[in-house]
């Protein structure tokens, strides 16, 4: 898949392009007690969906922007909503696009989708967005830059750009951050992931998918899986302000998302930032509370329960760990004067001879695999040598692909 020409991409960003009415939203929300609690202590707070009549129905002033993925793109598409503008985008490349191959033309398209999905909800609420990469390109730095910057240019004032957790992702961050294009970089897993995110990259968000942290334990009989998100997330949080009092160029805040339910955002108080799911906002402002009992939890002081004789429990607890020697390979990176000039492999290598668990070579077959399983991988599947957070951020990968090739295949009905 070559790069887009220059032609090509003015068609396209016009097709997928909307004027933003500079006024406030079109509707009125009043505000949320408990939400406003949350912001008092330091969290910023927003919707992980891309239905807009779904977040119109729950939105609350204290909300202050949106993330979509490929996932919720895919709801989004597949319940007809986007089949006109598929149509419009198919008509108007006809001439265009001639000399695109199929893949390629459905790229567009769905680029287009993705745009137009959320820019229904910057003209709703007049707030950030997250657009996520077509997972075809994770491990391609040139094609991830190109769009990242294109989809910046069609909404520069609310656009962000979600770039998933791969060696060439860390680079692709590092390569737009250089030129003001604000960075959501997904899929992260562990402290060390994201410490290393913030370092190299300096995106402006990283994440801690907690909810599938807590599944991957329950689910494999480790066992509840309780408080093991949690934890994960408030030592990844702890590992950022340093980061952060240590580097003042960095900026990188932490998102806790893969938020299941309401308790889970209340334990979370004073994080960087909550992306909740609209089920799970419901059932915080649904439980009871009172702002009075919302107040910050000490990481240090969950003890997540697991089975200390599980294969995997040594590996559970590395997720939170953030130890010396990962700190030192860290400085010893960036101490390198061809971090600019760095390609995927090159990155993994380093982390090789460093020592550092944090990218196997999964194969074609392995991938497969991993897809299969779904969101939460079957632990027994796979040898020690593979990092849980490694793991993790391959099963999260593939799923949005699938996710994304359901998006593609309707793409695909229309093209005649």
């Amino acid at each position: 898949m070559g790069t887009v020409s220059k032609d090509l991409n003015e068609t396209v960003h016009r097709i997928a392009f909307k004027e933003i009415n500079s006024g406030p939203p079109s509707k009125q929300y009043q505000s949320d007690p408990l939400l406003a609690r949350l912001k008092e202590l330091g969290t910023e707070l927003w919707i992980d969906t891309g239905d807009l009549e779904l977040a119109q129905s729950i939105w609350k002033n204290e909300l202050t922007a949106l993330t979509t993925n490929n996932t919720l793109a895919n709801q989004v598409v597949q319940s007809g909503v986007m089949d006109a503008v598929i149509q419009e985008t198919v008509d108007k490349l006809k001439e265009a696009a001639s000399g695109l191959s199929r893949e390629e033309l459905v790229m567009e398209i769905g680029f287009v989708i993705n745009c137009r999905i959320a820019l229904r909800l910057v003209e709703a609420f007049k707030v950030k967005v997250s657009v996520e990469l077509h997972p075809s390109i994770s491990r391609d730095i040139e094609k991830s830059v190109e769009y990242g910057k294109r989809y910046f240019a069609v909404c520069p004032e609310y656009f962000t750009v979600k770039v998933p957790l791969t060696p060439e992702g860390l680079l692709t961050t590092r390569r737009i951050r250089q030129e003001n294009i604000p960075v959501n970089f997904t899929l992260g897993f562990s402290a060390r992931q994201n410490y290393l995110a913030a370092r190299l990259s300096n995106p402006n968000y990283v994440n801690v998918f907690l909810g599938r942290l807590n599944a991957v334990v329950a689910d494999n009989s480790a066992g509840s899986g309780e408080w093991v998100g949690e934890k994960v997330t408030l030592h990844t949080q702890s590992a950022l302000e340093e980061v952060r009092n240590n580097h003042p160029d960095v900026e990188t805040r932490l998102i806790a998302a893969s938020i299941r339910n309401g308790d889970q955002v209340a334990t979370l108080a004073g994080m960087d930032v909550h992306t909740i799911p609209p089920k799970a906002m419901k059932e915080f402002q649904d439980s009871g509370r009172t702002p009075d009992q919302i107040h910050k939890t000490d990481g240090t002081a969950l003890n997540p329960d697991m089975k200390s004789e599980h294969d995997w429990s040594a590996r559970v607890a590395h997720l939170w760990e953030l130890d010396g020697d990962f700190r030192k390979a860290v400085d010893r990176l960036m101490a390198r004067g061809d971090l600019d000039q760095m390609s995927g492999d090159d990155l993994v290598q380093f982390c090789e001879d460093s020592g550092l668990d944090l990218f196997h070579p999964f194969t074609g077959q392995d991938l497969n695999k991993i897809q299969d399983d779904g969101k939460i991988p079957k632990l027994a599947n796979w040898p020690g040598s593979i990092a849980l957070d490694d793991l993790m951020t391959q099963s999260a990968l593939q799923s949005f692909a699938k996710d994304q090739n359901a998006l593609d295949a309707r793409i695909q009905s229309f093209l005649k």
